[in-house]
């Protein structure tokens, strides 16, 4: 099963202070799924709709981000990766944002709601 993540939308799911430090909310995400993507074996992309400055690295993720700094430009960036990918039934998408989720869906991947795998992966 190969995971696409919609990072910001994963982030906002729990109200812990992310908004104060958008880049650590994001570096703590990548490196949360970093560790569960090596124990699960999964292949995990997040998607960011701005590149975080600095630069996020994983050596277990693959952190990428939308190629225009638009409102929904993540959400068009996963559909794109869904739709790009030959084999869709195997994608799963984190987010709990109905109208990606319709999309992907309509693409032929599942979804994840956003706070069980923030809950999976950093719990409380």
């Amino acid at each position: 099963m190969r995971w696409i993540v919609d990072g910001m939308n994963v982030i906002g799911c729990r109200p812990d202070g992310w908004w104060r430090d958008r880049r650590a909310a994001m570096g703590a995400l990548v490196e949360c799924l970093g560790q569960w993507a090596v124990r699960a074996n999964a292949d995990v992309t997040v998607v960011f709709e701005r590149p975080p400055s600095p630069p996020i690295e994983s050596q277990a993720v693959t952190v990428t981000h939308a190629s225009a700094a638009a409102p929904n430009s993540a959400d068009d960036e996963i559909v794109r990766l869904v739709t790009a990918d030959p084999r869709p039934e195997q994608i799963r998408v984190a987010t709990s944002d109905r109208g990606l989720a319709d999309r992907v869906r309509a693409a032929g991947a599942s979804v994840f709601p956003a706070e069980r795998l923030r809950d999976m992966v950093d719990p409380r």
